[in-house]
């Protein structure tokens, strides 16, 4: 049988490998997705997605779909012995800041988070290829090729996978994936219909010998997660999750009719694992989300730290696969996730610890598991070769670049930063008029693949923009809203500064102001783009 090839193969259809293939897509990369499953799963496990994974999915146009089809988190109410104990929400003092839009996670069935993906991938005319399981993998210097079920095969430049825990390709690879199963903890979940209970709360009921948590589905009418420790046999063993086995759960622990409870799919049980690859690229074949990480539920990070992985990779693949980049941009990509993941392992694993620790007293729930760490905006990459210095007062090269309101000069309507930052390509802000030269030959030297803005005070606007059209210069202007830029960004006010933006909305330099040389050499070097 003939191969077919692409450019990218992605194998896994989750939300990992969804955000790659759009993330790819845009940026004109062939790619296929594909999928060992006959049909698209309907998973509920993953709740949704956190600031971070937020400020991705609006970056790559689907925000406003995302938010339209969840909710934001429900209070908590917590029960013992069948009795309400307290209503708790964690993220009740949370506001929007001027630099960070998203201020708590938002609840969305893992399904319809992966619908609204998939339909965002086929307006770039690329679809999920359902009933492909891969069997093998073989590399050599240029290409990738996998086999399939079937005795089909699909060359590819590279392959991705984001086949998830029980992954196919790391297997394939021989990538070790070190860590532990904690076969004591075990979890029994699946979607369910209830009548009776609240819509508007989060119910956690927790007695010193198991519990049951009931969290209403955003989109249905009487769809419920449900969680809970599982029934055991006589040897102490957890016995495999059921509807009649659920229904016991439910009036054990609730102390209500368990007949209440019907219409239960997507059983399913899991075991608190932590695991993670030592390696996240071997040659052209590269691992993501939970094909290279796995590990507690505590604090919702599994879907979001492979959302967030995607993120990273995708603007690296495609620089690489255009010949803007060496190869060894592609090192990049384990050097900055690697110790992401690992230290994901550890507030997930101090998060399950606190809150198994919370539910054993009365009032105890799974708020104990929210903190700042969950959010994913402090995660940044000082480490990396890609951040080789510079520092403002609040931002070091490497960190997650803030948003901030402003206003467009050329057109006097609001504009924020993350706008001006959407799609893929860096993005060159100049804080002070000394940046204008710096910006224009930037803009000049690297247009289309670098957008470059001046941020001034409001008094500014007008002189900046003449001097910008006499010029000639290809920058915009931005007005900083009350300052709010220079404040996000740790500017002070007479300080002329260049903030070079990565693809993926990292900070990758910070210069002085007439430094055009800094950012030339960063678009070249650093394992960015060929001499």
């Amino acid at each position: 049988m003939p191969k077919s090839t692409s450019t990218v193969l992605i194998v896994g259809s989750g939300p990992t490998g969804l955000t790659l293939a759009i993330d790819l897509a845009r940026r004109d990369i062939g790619v296929r997705i594909i999928d060992k499953s006959p049909h698209f799963p309907r998973s509920s496990r993953a709740k949704g997605p956190n600031p971070r994974s937020l400020e991705v999915l609006e970056d790559l146009g689907v925000i406003d779909q995302v938010l339209a089809a969840g909710s934001a988190p429900l209070p908590m109410r917590k029960y013992r012995a069948g009795e309400v104990i307290a209503d708790t929400d964690p993220y009740a003092a949370a506001r929007p800041t001027p630099d960070a839009p998203f201020e708590r996670p938002w609840l969305i069935a893992q399904w319809r988070l992966e619908e609204i993906l998939r339909a965002r991938l086929a307006e770039y005319g690329v679809r999920v290829e359902l009933d492909a399981e891969l069997t093998g993998l073989t590399q050599d210097d240029d290409t990738v090729t996998a086999s399939l079920t079937g005795g089909r095969e699909i060359a590819a430049r590279y392959v991705v996978g984001c086949d998830g825990g029980h992954s196919a390709v790391r297997k394939l690879l021989g990538v070790p994936f070190e860590g532990r199963t904690d076969e004591e903890q075990t979890m029994v979940c699946g979607d369910v219909e209830v009548a009776g209970p609240d819509r508007g709360v989060w119910h956690q009921w927790f007695d010193e010998d198991g519990g049951v948590m009931l969290c209403p589905i955003p989109g249905t009418r009487s769809g419920w997660w449900f969680q809970a420790s599982p029934e055991t046999d006589a040897a102490g063993r957890p016995l495999p999750p059921s509807q009649a086995g659920f229904q016991r759960l439910f009036a054990k622990h609730a102390r209500l009719p368990g007949e209440l409870l019907t219409q239960a799919t997507l059983l399913s049980s899991y075991r608190f694992n932590e695991r993670l690859a030592n390696r996240y690229r071997v040659g052209r074949a590269f691992l993501a989300g939970d094909a290279a990480h796995v590990h507690s539920v505590a604090g919702g990070l599994g879907m979001n730290t492979g959302i967030q992985d995607a993120y990273n990779l995708g603007w690296k693949l495609a620089r690489t696969a255009t010949g803007r980049a060496g190869p060894e941009l592609l090192d990049t990509y384990e050097e900055e996730r690697l110790p992401i993941a690992a230290r994901t392992l550890d507030i997930t694993a101090e998060r399950l610890r606190a809150t198994l620790e919370a539910i054993k007293e009365p009032g105890g729930g799974l708020d104990s598991a929210v903190t700042p760490q969950t959010y994913g905006l402090g995660d940044g990459y000082h480490w990396s070769s890609l951040a080789p210095g510079g520092s403002t007062a609040r931002l070091r090269a490497g960190d997650r670049a803030p948003d901030a309101p402003c206003t467009d000069a050329a057109t006097g309507a609001p504009r924020r930063l993350f706008e001006a930052f959407a799609g893929p390509h860096f993005t060159l802000l100049g804080f002070g008029p000394g940046t204008v030269q710096a910006l224009r030959a930037a803009a000049s030297a690297h247009d289309g693949e670098l957008r470059a803005y001046a941020v001034t005070g409001a008094d500014g606007v007008v002189a900046e923009t003449n001097g910008a059209a006499a010029g000639g210069a290809s920058h915009g202007v931005l007005a900083d809203d009350a300052g709010r830029a220079r404040s996000a960004y740790g500017i002070g006010p007479d300080e002329d500064v260049l903030v070079l933006i990565r693809p993926d909305n990292h900070v990758g330099l910070i210069a002085p102001a007439g430094d055009h040389r800094a950012v030339a050499a960063y678009l070249k070097g650093g394992a960015l783009e060929r001499a």
